[in-house]
């Protein structure tokens, strides 16, 4: 089975806020999806946590390296891929890019054998994850209501970050973590996510060890991107310091680029994107040398239904992968696939059994948010 053509469209119109000092536009494109499609018409399909036209830029130049390529082959091809662009730069958006073909790739084998992806990846220790509610911080009151609500819909653990947090004051960021704290109740799962990948973020590891204490105080159960994504240094001493699991990652792309955060002990958590690290199948290497230095795997997902399919898949292959990002309120996440998401009685989120990523798309809600743009249907 051959590799015919990738198609990209992006996803725009419902663009959900992102916290960033420069926000979001709803009609920003930040989120593009990549159809793998095959000699014999079958198709896979891949989620780019980048913008359109850039992601087709590099479609353009990685073309000649796919084109044909045997499509069963996901971890050969996006390694050929990589190992063919370091003159262009190694990481940005031709890593990205290759994220959502190896996506694709892998949801390909998936189908061609009838297998779930986290089956192919080596065995399922789940068949259920338990996602946390991401949202965006905002002032206390009107936090409350939006905890109240997903409480309502089933959750059970809850991420919320950016936002006001770190940019204010200390007395606001303890203001707003007591009333989560008292919203969600002493059994829930609550993190914080301070955004310190944003752009001129301000805060250094003097601000990130008091606010993390503070955080232990109201059993917060990780403290995430507290610093400057280029601090390892500072990183690895508030992991000694804090009272309190560190995560971050988000931001790195590739394996090698993880590794000395991983040797030197800068992470509790680990947090590569399905859809800017490499795909599944650089997502797999990351969480296995994670492994070997005790750090746990949670994939960051703030992204599309099938990357959040993606994380799934790779929650069901390692055992300590026990929960799942899962954005609240975007469209991009809760209508673009046919059935959408429904959490059990218990909060959980079952994982699909069905070949590949185990999802297929409602192209008219996909056609909603592409503006129509052609993309993929079953009679190609």
């Amino acid at each position: 089975m051959k590799i015919r053509e990738i198609r990209a469209v992006g996803l725009r119109d419902a663009t959900p806020e992102g916290g960033w000092s420069d926000e979001l536009k709803w009609d920003d494109c930040v989120h593009t999806l990549i159809a793998v499609i095959t000699d014999e018409r079958l198709t896979g399909l891949g989620s780019v946590f980048t913008n359109d036209g850039l992601v087709r830029s590099a479609l353009s130049v990685l073309k000649p390296l796919y084109q044909d390529e045997n499509a069963l082959e996901p971890e050969r091809v996006s390694e050929k891929l990589r190992q063919h662009m370091f003159w262009l730069g190694r990481g940005g958006s031709i890593t990205h890019t290759i994220s959502g073909i190896d996506i694709a790739l892998w949801d390909l084998l998936g189908k061609a054998t009838g297998q779930p992806i986290g089956r192919l990846l080596g065995g399922r220790y789940r068949d259920r994850v338990k996602p946390y509610a991401s949202i965006l911080m905002t002032k206390p009151a009107a936090l409350t209501d939006t905890l109240l609500k997903l409480k309502e819909q089933g959750f059970r653990a809850f991420k919320m970050g950016w936002g006001p947090f770190g940019r204010q004051s200390n007395s606001l960021d303890e203001a707003i973590v007591c009333v989560a704290r008292e919203t969600v109740g002493s059994d829930m799962l609550l993190m914080v996510d301070a955004g310190g990948s944003d752009a001129f973020w301000k805060q250094g590891y003097k601000w990130a060890l008091r606010t993390a204490q503070m955080l232990a105080e109201y059993d917060v159960a990780w403290f995430e991107e507290p610093l400057n994504p280029d601090a390892l240094d500072d990183y690895i001493l508030l992991r000694q310091s804090a009272p309190l699991p560190i995560a971050g990652g988000e931001v790195l792309t590739r394996r090698q680029s993880f590794k000395p955060w991983l040797q030197r002990g800068a992470f509790d958590i680990v947090q590569p994107d399905v859809t800017k690290v490499g795909g599944i199948s650089e997502s797999r290497r990351i969480a296995w040398m994670a492994q070997e230095y005790g750090i746990r795997f949670i994939p960051h997902g703030w992204n599309t239904a099938i990357g959040l399919a993606a994380d799934l898949q790779l929650a069901s292959a390692f055992p300590d992968t026990d929960l799942v990002e899962y954005i609240t309120g975007s469209p991009y996440v809760d209508e673009i696939i046919a059935g959408g998401w429904k959490l059990d009685a218990d909060g959980m989120l079952s994982i699909p059994e069905t070949p590949g990523l185990g999802i297929s798309l409602d192209m008219d809600a996909v056609a909603k948010y592409t503006r129509g743009e052609a993309f993929w249907d079953c009679n190609d």
